[in-house]
């Protein structure tokens, strides 16, 4: 491996909760019903494609207009509680083993679907530290597509097979399967049959590099 190619959220740090909380909020406007069991399908999804699981349960149709002005109030929400981050969300744990892996040599980047990537880092204090930054603001397709990994790859001027992909998500060990990547995987990643590594926790990628 020459390459460690890392989601965001769920493995760098957690914002599962301020996704949830906006999804919520919008989805208490328009009257849908929604859970923590909804929000789970959402996991590594794009936010347009989770709107639309969102709305499997609305009592209407919406038009592709009203799609994107839900999706917008979202964002609008989630990005005023990524306000509230800050470098006490990235554990020690997963700075020291970052660091570690840069120590020995190996290219970082990051291959998340969220369009607010660079804002997450910035928040916790990595907003330079990666050699590439692959997110939902340079592709069209999300995970399962392996696009968003390739195209870290790319940046990384390095090929699929030389590069891990560190996932929490089903969808993301699939992406990485598909795109030809290695793969370590922790939370319910760690059970999808293609997986490469099972991680019992993030610092668990030093004894498998």
């Amino acid at each position: 491996m020459k390459a460690v190619i890392f989601d965001l959220d769920g493995v760098i740090c957690f914002t599962d909760k301020y996704h949830y909380l906006a999804w919520k909020k919008m989805a208490d406007n328009i009257g849908v019903y929604f859970d923590e069991t909804i929000n789970n399908r959402l996991r590594g999804v794009s936010r347009m494609a989770s709107l639309e699981i969102i709305l499997e349960r609305a009592n209407r149709k919406y038009s592709q207009e009203e799609k994107e002005e839900l999706a917008k109030y979202k964002n609008d929400y989630y990005v005023t509680l990524l306000a509230n981050m800050s470098e006490n969300d990235l554990s020690d744990e997963v700075r020291e083993t970052l660091i570690a892996l840069r120590n020995r040599g190996y290219k970082l980047a990051i291959g998340s679907s969220s369009k607010n990537t660079k804002t997450i880092l910035k928040q916790i204090g990595l907003g330079c530290f990666f050699d590439a930054i692959s997110d939902g603001t340079n592709i069209t397709n999300s995970k399962p597509d392996p696009e968003v990994f390739l195209k870290a790859a790319e940046y990384l001027n390095e090929k699929p097979a030389d590069c891990l992909v560190v996932e929490d998500a089903l969808a993301g060990i699939e992406a990485a399967y598909r795109g030809g990547f290695k793969s370590a995987g922790l939370g319910e990643a760690r059970e999808h049959q293609e997986v490469t590594y099972k991680l019992d926790s993030f610092k668990d990628l030093l004894n498998v590099l």
